[in-house]
């Protein structure tokens, strides 16, 4: 077990029609006007929007708005956010939605208090000192953007996807009502399975130290994705199967499973924001194409977890199998697993490689994945 620090403050609110609390939530922390933030729509045709407006107002909280944010969240955006926050005086952001719009209100929130450009704090250029309190009501389960500091964003016009960590924009409070994301299409639930499973995985076999219950906890993590998922396709309305799926979710990316781990790091994000930059692919069809990739070009550096996950989540006996069984999986809930699945074609390898070895060399993983090597393991998809 390797030595670490365990912090986390955010507030969890889980549970039936929370949303409708969130103005007193809001009013509970001192604050009185926010900056509303949700994306295309979808909370207004839901009654969503309604909902949070009234309880926002009940409670006397003033209130400006940001909607049009997308599932790859756009920096001009973040910038639109951060300038009426600083035109009002906001006191803190609210993010309706899902992790787009989480991660859009945390990197407004922290833009807001700060005099310079905000993609100074993604290119590593500044570091962020202080931030607007944000709070959350998540519509999607993902990103567990709703428990933990990280955010990420794309530079519209230069093509980055980068990301900030900072526990200054944890959220203060956070709500979970599965009922809100019973809505969610087939291919964004299949994409949410992939991306928690990513958050959960990458340090389990990149780790130099990963302690045995740490990777009983990714196991069951997985097992729980791979079980609530096919629940939720065929009875998408199934309330203990989406609760169960939205929670395994937050503890994936909340600090938890990596906290007492050493050594590891997350190739496959940082490989998987440059077809979303490049490509505007969703971020977990992204994954789900890279993952089995780079299983096949690194389960050598590290066997007998390889052989491990496929034993403890799949029942089988080699690492082989255990790579196949997965992919074999994402291919069964609709998520992709080749290039061309996602008309990306061959031809475009070159360019995505040297755009994710700007990420490697940011992320301290340059000499690890170089330009060569990233498309090596992109030739594998």
């Amino acid at each position: 077990m390797h030595d670490f620090t365990y912090y986390n403050p955010t507030k969890i609110e889980f549970g039936k029609d929370k949303e409708n609390n969130i103005g007193r939530y809001i009013k509970e922390a001192g604050i009185e006007n926010v900056l509303l933030a949700y994306g295309t729509g979808s909370i207004k045709k839901s009654g969503l929007y309604e909902r949070i407006v009234a309880s926002l107002k009940e409670n006397g909280i003033g209130y400006q708005e940001l909607d049009g944010i997308v599932s790859n969240p756009l920096l001009s955006r973040v910038n639109d956010g951060i300038t009426i926050a600083k035109e009002h005086q906001l006191q803190a952001v609210l993010a309706v939605g899902g992790g787009s719009v989480a991660d859009s209100a945390k990197a407004i929130a922290a833009g807001a208090k700060y005099d310079g450009d905000v993609w100074d704090f993604f290119i590593q250029k500044a570091q962020i000192t202080e931030a607007l309190p944000v709070f959350t009501v998540m519509t999607l389960a993902a990103t567990a953007s709703e428990m933990n500091g990280n955010a990420v964003v794309m530079n519209d016009e230069t093509k980055q996807k980068y990301s900030i960590g900072t526990v200054l924009v944890n959220p203060v409070v956070s709500v979970i009502n599965p009922e809100l994301m019973a809505t969610v299409t087939p291919d964004y639930l299949a994409y949410s399975a992939v991306d928690i499973i990513a958050h959960s995985i990458e340090v389990y076999f990149t780790a130099s130290t990963h302690p045995h219950f740490n990777s009983r906890v990714v196991e069951s993590i997985v097992k729980s994705v791979i079980e609530t998922t096919e629940i939720l396709i065929e009875d998408p309305d199934n309330y203990d199967a989406r609760g169960e799926f939205a929670w395994v979710a937050t503890q994936a990316l909340n600090g938890l499973t990596p906290a007492g781990t050493a050594g590891g790091n997350f190739p496959n994000h940082m490989i998987e924001h440059s077809l979303s930059a490049l490509y505007n692919v969703a971020h977990g069809a992204g994954l789900s194409i890279v993952i089995p990739a780079w299983m096949k070009w690194y389960k050598e550096q590290n066997p007998a977890q390889f052989e491990r996950f496929a034993k403890e989540v799949f029942g089988l006996n080699s690492a082989d199998a255990g790579i196949d069984a997965l992919e074999a999986w994402f291919s069964k809930i609709g998520a992709p697993v080749r290039l061309s699945d996602a008309d990306i074609p061959r031809s475009g390898i070159q360019a995505l490689a040297e755009n994710a070895s700007q990420s490697a060399k940011l992320w301290g993983m340059g000499e690890q994945y170089p330009i060569e090597t990233i498309a090596e393991i992109l030739e594998k998809a």
